[in-house]
């Protein structure tokens, strides 16, 4: 990085936290390059319904449509003061010194919202891509996960409280769950996304019926051929000078849901790790703390956690642009959008590169479960124990009090750190009419898990039935996070 480098506003999306995949999405050249995709096609598009455009003047725009000069850019926009003329005029100088008159034919009867709003549909749908791309990746890590754990018992929890048991596996498939309903989310509106088309300045298409002397028919087929040119089957219907910013909204909901998903993930992972049952990944050289070289804190999920939480946050945006619209349109969600769309997305990469990560990387600390399940366990059996001691004869009122007096001591041993003694306080009182094997006989934890294992791979099949059978090959950059 050079010294002017250096001294540039940070932005850490873009320099520590998302792949640069997505941030190749978003960065100015490749945003600029697509307004002059728009330019052509709206030229071309005119030409095949008989607006004189020569086939000279179309070649010239493709022959300069990648060079750009951002300093002339920047002086036209000093002095126009207007980001999208100031590339229109510097395109059409370029053009014109291959062909007079080139750069004459550009944005005949386009208003800036047409090379702005289909660029960003354009965008949008490739950032999509990537983002399903990320979060089928991620589900097949923990997937991964679930299956080779879905037989290993751990404790169960209601309010971080001990309930019953479950398997690791069995959770992980909870987090599986919630991305599959983010990928669904995402399919669901790449598959749905509309481009603006060519609707004019105020979406009435007055000034491309102008343009074809009143002819409907041409006006609505120029509308079909701009969303077919750029691979939409089809461009909203009905527009303002914008599209409408409900596709924003929902675009923006659907990161929102991945954030919420991982941000869960996160979430238990922490407080796993915390517990000694689970950890994140962490290599041979990783330090844990500037102070404390003991230390392994979970920092990936940390990391995860506080970009979901941002994400969540700035998908606000997204209601709030589509309420404020005023009438076909207001300006005050330009800079808005400008901001949040490629943050929204950069950030919903950087944590799905997380998951991955830590999805292909967590590791089970099986002795430390065995030892919470083994102190939580007798407390769990005792309904089981109490209905085998009826059987063999006991007074079953007489028991069920007990194994309630047994029980408050048990947990005050507990408290102290001790071993449960509530088997042993069971076991030595004569009325209790059963003997050492029958009460270990139900102590097994694979008794306790119910059906999990089973469901962890009925729900495996329906997961790799929507994944699609080839994912994606990682950035090596993403390999380690």
């Amino acid at each position: 990085m050079s010294p002017e480098e250096h001294g540039s506003p940070q932005n850490p999306l873009h320099e520590r936290y998302a792949s640069r995949q997505m941030a190749r999405v978003f960065r100015r050249e490749h945003r600029y390059r697509l307004w002059r995709r728009l330019w052509i096609a709206l030229a071309e598009s005119e030409a095949e319904l008989g607006i004189p455009i020569s086939d000279a003047q179309l070649e010239a725009l493709r022959a300069v449509q990648d060079e750009i000069d951002f300093d002339r850019v920047a002086r036209i926009e000093a002095d126009t003061r207007h980001d999208v003329v100031a590339h229109l005029r510097h395109f059409a100088e370029l053009a014109d010194r291959l062909c007079a008159g080139a750069g004459g034919v550009l944005h005949m009867g386009a208003t800036s919202a047409f090379v702005t709003d289909n660029t960003d549909a354009l965008l949008i749908r490739e950032a999509l891509e990537l983002t399903e791309q990320r979060l089928a990746a991620s589900i097949e890590g923990l997937s991964a996960f679930a299956e080779a754990t879905r037989e290993i018992p751990t404790l169960a929890y209601t309010h971080l409280q001990p309930a019953q048991l479950t398997t690791f596996g069995k959770r992980a498939c909870l987090w599986v769950q919630d991305l599959l309903t983010d990928f669904d989310a995402v399919g669901d509106i790449k598959n749905s996304l509309r481009c603006r088309g060519a609707k004019g300045t105020t979406g009435t298409q007055a000034s491309y019926l102008s343009l074809f002397d009143g002819d409907h028919d041409k006006v609505l087929r120029l509308d079909h051929l701009i969303a077919r040119k750029l691979g939409f089957e089809e461009s909203w219907p009905i527009t303002g000078q914008t599209y409408p910013r409900k596709q924003d909204s929902r675009v923006l909901g659907a990161l929102a849901g991945i954030a919420e998903s991982l941000h869960k993930l996160g979430t238990d992972v922490r407080l796993l790790q915390g517990l000694g049952v689970l950890s994140e990944p962490f290599e041979s050289r990783q330090v844990g703390s500037s102070a404390m070289a003991y230390k392994r804190n979970p920092i990936r999920s940390e990391r995860m956690c506080a970009l979901a939480r941002k994400l969540i946050t700035d998908s606000w945006n997204g209601s709030l642009n589509a309420a404020n619209q005023w009438l076909e349109r207001s300006l005050d969600d330009s800079a808005n959008r400008r901001l949040v769309l490629p943050d929204a997305f950069l950030t919903a990469d950087a944590i799905l590169v997380l998951a991955t990560n830590i999805g292909g990387g967590l590791r089970v600390k099986e002795e430390a479960a065995k030892t919470l399940v083994r102190r939580e366990l007798p407390f769990m059996a005792t309904e089981n124990l109490l209905m085998q001691a009826t059987r063999a004869g006991g007074d079953r009122q007489i028991l069920h009090e007990r194994i309630r007096d047994y029980s408050m001591r048990a947990h005050a041993s507990v408290e102290r750190g001790e071993e449960n003694p509530l088997v042993d306080l069971l076991l030595a009182d004569a009325d209790f009419p059963l003997d050492r094997d029958q009460a270990e006989s139900f102590l097994t934890p694979r008794n306790f898990v119910g059906r999990s294992t089973r469901q962890v791979e009925e729900f495996l099949v329906i997961v790799r039935a929507k994944l699609p059978k080839r994912l994606p090959v990682l950035d090596p950059e993403l390999i380690s996070v």
